[in-house]
């Protein structure tokens, strides 16, 4: 958790929401199927200046000789990342904000069946997932941070992706002073619509358009 999730949110909307400056490379939306390696949307803040940027999602670590040099590391778990080699000078120094229109998530059916359910908030703006970035070479980098799922998630999965409100950008993002840790925590209740199920078309990372996120019977 998080593994794959949608941007439908015009890019003009997003740098107006965090009042960002958009570069000239982010990635094309809608996108109803964003997937590990693909290019997404990220904020950042440096110097006081938040900014669009587009990064790869699978953090890299300094030490990988080549991209496939070791896991693909598409999450950071809130109770590691600030101990493990690969996040915890990115989890001081490197936080970041990748806004999502949605995302999903797995149960298991019968015979281990991957059964897809599709999450959104209630006021129906972008979530802002935490992360972290790490320069790889010439390439930046991102991770989705996640925690213990609470009550929203009950029964689909075990973890979820921190989710920030508003008012807890400019600390996540590192603009107000220390004490980010405190964020990382599972989303509050109502904050989330209800999970609808949604085609097992979506498993596949081939798979796109608007229909993945279509209701169908549980």
């Amino acid at each position: 958790m998080c593994g794959r999730f949608t941007i439908t949110h015009p890019t003009e909307a997003l740098a107006a929401l965090f009042d960002a400056v958009p570069g000239n490379d982010l990635p094309p939306v809608p996108n109803y199927n964003v997937c590990p390696t693909n290019p997404v949307t990220v904020v950042t803040s440096e110097g006081g200046v938040r900014r669009l940027r587009a990064m790869r999602w699978g953090f890299i670590p300094a030490w990988y000789k080549a991209p496939n040099d070791g896991p693909l590391i598409i999450n950071a778990r809130s109770d590691t990342v600030a101990t493990k080699p690969a996040f915890k000078a990115a989890i001081r120094e490197r936080r970041c904000i990748v806004p999502a229109s949605g995302f999903y998530e797995w149960s298991e059916g019968e015979n281990k069946a991957r059964l897809p359910w599709y999450f959104t908030r209630a006021d129906g703006q972008p979530m802002a997932l935490a992360g972290v970035w790490q320069r790889w070479r010439d390439l930046d980098t991102v991770a989705i941070v996640s925690t213990e799922a609470g009550a929203g998630m009950a029964g689909i999965h075990h973890r979820e992706p921190v989710i920030l409100e508003r008012a807890d950008w400019p600390l996540w993002l590192g603009e107000a002073g220390h004490g980010a840790a405190v964020l990382m925590r599972p989303v509050a209740p109502g904050v989330l619509n209800p999970p609808w199920r949604v085609g097992v078309e979506v498993n596949s990372n081939q798979a796109s358009g608007e229909r993945l996120i279509a209701p169908v019977a549980a």
